[in-house]
């Protein structure tokens, strides 16, 4: 199992629009490519609190999240969707990305069911 944290620092004023553009299209577009979402928050406090958004995928391997990402970004819908949401200008600033596994802690639960 491999977990990707994501972290995209919004443009300065362009917050709402990125939550609005989560909550309107990508969760769904990701439901549709078969991504696993298992968390999604702003920061509230931190680096970048206020102006944040925080969210983890789970993919079965490298592989299975390529092929995800892939098929996500080549999606018609989401370059309708990334397209227009950023018409006044861009969204997101800064994205960091990183790829995680519990493969060293057998005791840790790594599905929905432990």
């Amino acid at each position: 199992m491999i977990y990707e944290l994501r972290e995209y620092t919004a443009v300065p004023g362009r917050l709402p629009a990125l939550v609005e553009r989560f909550n309107s299209a990508t969760c769904r577009i990701f439901r549709k490519h078969g991504m696993e979402l298992v968390f999604l928050s702003r920061t509230d406090v931190g680096d970048d609190s206020k102006n944040e958004i925080v969210y983890v995928l789970r993919f079965d391997s490298y592989d299975d999240l390529q092929s995800k990402w892939a098929a996500f970004f080549a999606d018609p819908e989401w370059k309708t969707v990334a397209a227009r949401s950023e018409e006044a200008g861009p969204l997101v600033a800064r994205v960091r990305r990183r790829l995680l596994t519990t493969a060293d802690f057998p005791g840790v639960e790594s599905g929905p069911t432990g």
